[in-house]
């Protein structure tokens, strides 16, 4: 009993936790108009994630570079990894920055191209989420207060009338 009471107790949190990505949603990793640097920031990659490229192969690649092969969308060096078999798994292992490109003439300058930063999911999760504080026009608020203004407004004339009424 002790042995898998140890055994729960050690196995890693990152294998529970970790989230499997598919880079480009449906739009998968092609020449399309796709985003991918809006793509990469609706999510929090964390340590254990796995990024998933789908694509014909021949068609297209995956590099994982370095920022400056990154920015310049030259890959002559700075290459980290390459994947270029249309089914492409890359588990982000570590904490860090990852930039990848797709190698094949024009298509890292067409936008076939991002980078994220992956964090440890630890930390993530002992953070407090942010909230944004809500604008100053917001409706509701506007509202609540409007409304709350007119319950005490209304009710000075009554409040004076019984006032005047019992002190009188």
């Amino acid at each position: 009993m002790l042995s898998i009471l140890a055994l729960h107790i050690t196995f890693p949190l990152k294998h529970v936790m970790a989230s499997v990505y598919t880079v480009g949603d449906q739009d998968e990793w092609s020449s399309s108009q796709t985003n991918y640097a809006s793509w990469a920031g609706r999510y929090n990659f964390s340590r254990g994630d796995v990024l998933v490229f789908r694509y014909i192969k021949g068609q297209h690649n995956v590099y994982e570079v370095t920022e400056e092969s990154f920015r310049s969308c030259d890959a002559d060096s700075g290459v980290l990894a390459k994947y270029e078999s249309g089914e492409d798994e890359v588990a982000l292992s570590e904490v860090k920055k990852y930039w990848f490109i797709c190698n094949f003439a024009g298509h890292c300058y067409g936008g076939m191209r991002f980078g994220i930063e992956v964090k440890d999911a630890a930390l993530q999760m002992m953070q407090p989420p942010s909230i944004e504080p809500a604008p100053l026009d917001n409706s509701c608020t506007t509202y609540f207060v409007s409304q709350r203004w007119r319950v005490f407004h209304n009710s000075i004339p009554l409040g004076l009338f019984l006032f005047n009424y019992y002190f009188w």
